[in-house]
């Protein structure tokens, strides 16, 4: 039995896009509320980060950050093609399977704009990137973290987003911390690589301040679909 989805879901307009006084409100918002209470997963993850690329933020850090940031929206996109056909009687629920699934990979987008954003600053910076650190330690940390993510979700969708949310708190926290110990960068203008496709900044802090709130938004929504994990 296959479904016949007759008007498509509009994929979500992403997490908004914040002016500069907007911008170091928001800074101030992140640093004024203390981190999540992180699950032993989480520090599964953020500890061997924190080893191999230094407890303080860094570009090379961030753009590590990133290629994990991916990867639960990759697995929850898997998972909701697999629910669609388990419930390809029922189209109603097979439509809202659906909608989920646009808004995960309309997250995972945003992601992937902050991952091109982050190697666009490592190059510019012209810091050295190696093969076991920039390749081999992310890909490890993704295959775990996907098959923990759709694993979890499959026995109990909330821990998964739970773990999700819990990692973006810890980005938007690492973001919003590294900006305020180099305040210089607000005298560094935004280099608009990508501006066309993610706006344009009066400057890389503010750049970073708008990552970092993407990331808070991801947190959010996380929280808000752990109280309605199935719809």
């Amino acid at each position: 039995m296959t479904v016949t989805i007759t008007r498509l879901p509009e994929a979500p307009a992403g997490p908004p896009k914040l002016d500069h006084d907007q911008l170091l409100l928001a800074q101030r918002q992140t640093l004024d509320t203390p981190r999540m209470k992180y699950s032993l997963l989480a520090k599964m993850m953020f500890k061997p980060v924190d080893i191999m690329y230094g407890k303080r933020g860094s570009y090379t850090k961030f753009a590590m950050l990133e290629i994990i940031a991916r990867v639960p929206y990759q697995a929850w996109e898997r998972v909701g093609y697999w629910a669609v056909h388990r419930h390809a009687g029922h189209s109603a629920l097979a439509r809202r399977v659906f909608e989920r699934i646009v808004e995960a990979r309309a997250d995972q987008d945003n992601e992937q704009w902050h991952l091109l954003i982050m190697q666009d600053l490592v190059q510019r910076h012209g810091h050295r990137q190696t093969w076991l650190l920039h390749k081999a330690a992310p890909w490890l940390i993704s295959f775990f973290y996907y098959h923990v993510s759709w694993m979890l979700f499959l026995v109990r969708p909330d821990w998964s987003y739970r773990l999700n949310a819990e990692f973006e708190d810890h980005a938007e926290h690492e973001y919003m911390t590294f900006v305020a110990e180099n305040p210089e960068l607000d005298l560094v203008p935004d280099p608009g690589t990508y501006a066309a496709e993610y706006g344009r900044y009066r400057s890389v802090a503010d750049l970073l301040r708008q990552v970092g709130h993407d990331e808070r938004t991801h947190k959010l929504d996380s929280l808000r679909s752990i109280r309605e994990p199935r719809r």
